[in-house]
């Protein structure tokens, strides 16, 4: 039965369209149907206003403040198991934060997410994460990128307060969770 339910989805259905990782939360918006983190609909919709993030169809205003929790692909998540994107150990989906916490493939690959760690799938997230939160004023791709020490891959300086030695997810992460209210011109 657990194979029967999980069936009817592919290992695609469980990652998000706007984060490109696996599903945290998910929610479905009713018109189009579309799947997203709970977190990453909440900020689109926030930046984008009445559409969905994906096909621009129209958003009900009740489900942009109370998106409809996607308990079907939730439960399947449960059930249904698909490899790492780094190690391709078999994981069940709703486990895969956990596993990317602990994955050494999967940490020097995208570096350690400071999202994961709220990884449980009922949890709820609050949709506080800014994207745009980073200013580019040109100095990230001149002057910021530093040689990795014994990695070899590069590692990023955060423009906004000097802090060095980033993965580029984890300067992402950095300014969302450092800088995300700070008002920085852009040159």
């Amino acid at each position: 039965a657990a194979a029967a339910a999980a069936a009817c989805f592919s290992e695609d259905d469980f990652y998000c369209p706007v984060c490109q990782e696996v599903f945290k939360t998910p929610v479905r918006t009713a018109n189009c149907q579309h799947v997203f983190c709970r977190k990453c609909f909440l900020t689109a919709i926030r930046e984008s206003g009445t559409h969905c993030p994906l096909c621009r169809g129209s958003v009900t205003k009740k489900e942009r403040t109370y998106p409809k929790r996607a308990l079907d692909v939730e439960n399947s998540m449960k059930k249904a198991s698909g490899g790492c994107r780094c190690c391709e150990k078999q994981v069940r989906f709703s486990w895969m934060r956990q596993h990317y916490k602990t994955c050494k493939k999967y940490q020097d690959e995208y570096g350690i997410s400071s999202i994961i760690p709220n990884l449980q799938i009922s949890q709820d997230s609050t949709g506080n994460s800014r994207s745009d939160a980073i200013s580019d004023n040109g100095e990230m791709a001149n002057n910021q990128i530093l040689q990795g020490e014994t990695s070899g891959h590069p590692t990023f300086k955060c423009p906004l307060c000097q802090e060095a030695n980033f993965t580029r997810q984890r300067l992402l992460d950095h300014c969302n969770n450092r800088h995300l209210y700070q008002i920085v011109p852009v040159v």
